[in-house]
């Protein structure tokens, strides 16, 4: 299988604030890069139609993307309205087959907002599908699973304020910039996020949790993670063997 790496998340912007940093890792160690969102971002504003705010979203992810050399992808669901059905799978499923990704990074399965709770379900299913031969999709299958990684929750928490503890780090110091510099591409959602959550800070607070993370392994900035170990996927943690010395594995 080639070097392929493939960040599946529900929106806009989501990559950005969960996996850039461990993007640009890889692909600074020679894997291909791949961001997609199921959904355009068509409710993330308080301005523009659903067409135009979906346009400029998606305009913002591609110049992200481009920053990594990377290529963007778009299921074109709706926000709020992402389900766990048979068209989202099989979308998403065509997606993995013609990309054929070796990792795959999506949200975590417990977080604040449904629309990511609902992707992390479609992404399970659709990687432990990539073999599945009679799916109703024209794309050949292809084994074996991919790797498939669990990225943070906002705030590292549940939707109960209970902490959720990621098995492993990613020092992401030397690659902050470059993920403050994607962040920065989707200045659409600054306006959204002052008016709908009465915040004003889109990239300083995304720094201050690449902090909180880096403070629990002795580095300036990281990500979490934690590796999808279920029966049928890979139990080896290829990040580990990719990434080496910037990965460093939780205190059980």
């Amino acid at each position: 299988m080639e070097k392929i790496v493939l960040g599946i998340f529900a929106h806009p912007d989501d990559a950005e604030i969960l996996c850039a940093g461990t993007l640009s890792l890889l692909k600074k160690a020679g894997l291909s890069v791949h961001i997609a969102t199921i959904a355009s971002g068509d409710k993330g504003t308080a301005e523009y139609s659903r067409e135009d705010i979906s346009k400029i979203r998606k305009s913002e992810a591609a110049e992200a993307a481009k920053l990594l050399d990377a290529t963007y992808h778009c299921l074109e669901f709706e926000d709020v309205y992402i389900m766990y059905d048979r068209d989202s799978i099989n979308r998403t499923t065509s997606l993995i087959r013609e990309i054929r990704p070796s990792v795959v990074f999506t949200h975590s399965p417990n977080d604040y907002m449904i629309d990511h709770e609902m992707t992390s379900k479609i992404v399970q299913t659709a990687c432990f599908s990539t073999g599945i031969k009679n799916m109703d999709i024209s794309e050949a299958s292809f084994e074996p699973v991919p790797h498939l990684y669990y990225c943070d929750s906002m705030e590292a928490k549940d939707i109960l304020g209970q902490p959720i503890y990621a098995s492993m780090f990613v020092d992401i110091t030397s690659e902050i910039s470059i993920k403050e510099n994607m962040l920065a591409c989707h200045a659409s959602q600054r306006n959204w996020l002052l008016t709908h959550h009465k915040m004003d800070e889109y990239i300083l607070s995304m720094k201050r949790f690449g902090e909180q993370r880096g403070s629990e392994i002795n580095a300036k900035y990281a990500e979490g993670f934690r590796q999808h170990l279920g029966h049928g996927y890979p139990q080896d943690n290829v990040l580990k063997e990719i990434l080496g010395n910037f990965i460093v594995l939780a205190k059980k």
